[in-house]
């Protein structure tokens, strides 16, 4: 299976939205009943469950997780069970295992409208941690990008200038980011530099050694300006407030901040850095202990209905695996991101790669070894 490849999702999603705007209706397997749903904060919204809830009589009960640890943690400490549904990061799903037991289950594709996915998407999830063991347990459903969020009163940036190196500005508290990505922009920043070669980061992926190698400079760099920081973040709503109440100017953060400061006030953009947008695919999967089976593929094929598919996209300026999101998310979402995506930083993308075994705990010690110095 080839690596996932940016030029291949939009090939398949122009050719779908090429195709006549056929909307057809999608016959649910449950009719009654409730889900629990385990998502991201912001991925499922009142309108999003008003939407789902009236076309079913299905009622959804909603808990919310900020980071992948997070995720995982709380399914281990309840054996994979308690939730139906759940959004891991694609390249996060190796890591759903609880000694020889795996808390995802194989999916049934014929249960799923595989035909309302993006095929490509589809197709490269594969490579990114999809499938384990030889089987299917989670599906793509949407990807995003973390890139620079700034104030463009105070920086001083073309969009062609822009980069990780950005941050470093020497203005006292005036950055934000989140240290476990941090530390990735920072090394494409050194990288492209010639300070600290790492084949464009995915040196650490080869061993643990050349890992240590790449992120102890790396720690060294952020260690020595960790003036430049005004706050750390580790989710949507830190991320926003580190910019809306901790007055920091520019910032490491995921789209869905820099594009909703920026509706809130021009003065903000969200842009890629010349070394590459860090570049993500979340998935949905089923947990191993799910209660509610009929109910949980229900909402699974929901959110690739185009309507549903497009309020997730507005609410929250993420790009959807569905394909007919796009036809339904409106003007502001094609015209934000013609503004974002060129067709230079689109081939210049940096793709998370599947996890490693040394990948997790060696980056908490170094997202420990960063926060505490």
């Amino acid at each position: 299976m080839s690596r996932f490849n940016r030029r291949f999702v939009l090939k398949g999603a122009a050719a779908a939205l090429a195709a006549p705007a056929v909307l057809r209706s999608r016959d649910a397997l449950a009719s009654s009943g409730s889900v629990n749903v385990f998502a991201w904060g912001d991925y499922v919204q009142d309108n999003q469950i008003k939407h789902f809830e009236d076309k079913t009589g299905i009622k959804v009960n909603l808990s919310t997780y900020g980071s992948n640890d997070e995720a995982q943690q709380k399914l281990k400490a309840a054996g994979g069970k308690g939730f139906d549904v759940i959004f891991p990061s694609v390249t996060n799903v190796v890591g759903y295992r609880d000694g020889d037991k795996f808390l995802l289950q194989e999916i049934d594709e014929s249960k799923i409208h595989m035909d309302a996915i993006i095929p490509s998407m589809v197709r490269d999830s594969i490579a990114l941690g999809a499938v384990q063991d030889g089987k299917r347990v989670a599906l793509p459903f949407n990807w995003g990008t973390e890139a620079v969020t700034f104030d463009s009163s105070v920086h001083d940036l073309a969009d062609a200038d822009v980069s990780y190196g950005s941050l470093w500005s020497g203005k006292a508290k005036s950055a934000s980011l989140r240290q476990r990505s941090g530390i990735m922009g920072v090394g494409l920043y050194l990288d492209a530099t010639g300070e600290v070669p790492s084949n464009r980061m995915l040196d650490i992926y080869t061993s643990e050694a050349e890992a240590r190698r790449v992120w102890d400079k790396i720690a060294e760099f952020i260690i020595r300006n960790k003036g430049d920081i005004g706050a750390f973040w580790n989710n949507a709503t830190e991320a926003t407030n580190a910019f809306a109440q901790q007055g920091c100017s520019i910032g490491q953060t995921w789209d869905t901040t820099g594009i909703l400061l920026a509706r809130q006030d021009a003065k903000w953009k969200y842009r890629m850095p010349k070394e590459g947008g860090l570049t993500w695919l979340d998935s949905v999967a089923i947990p191993v202990g799910a209660e509610n089976l009929d109910q949980a593929y229900a909402f699974i094929n929901a959110c690739y209905e185009g309507e549903m598919a497009g309020l997730h996209v507005a609410n929250t300026g993420y790009n959807s695996a569905a394909v007919e999101a796009a036809a339904h998310a409106g003007e502001e979402y094609a015209k934000t991101f013609a503004e974002i995506y060129s067709p230079e930083t689109l081939a210049n993308l940096w793709w998370w790669q599947a996890d490693t075994p040394w990948i997790t705990p060696l980056t908490q010690e170094y997202v420990d070894k960063i926060t505490n110095a």
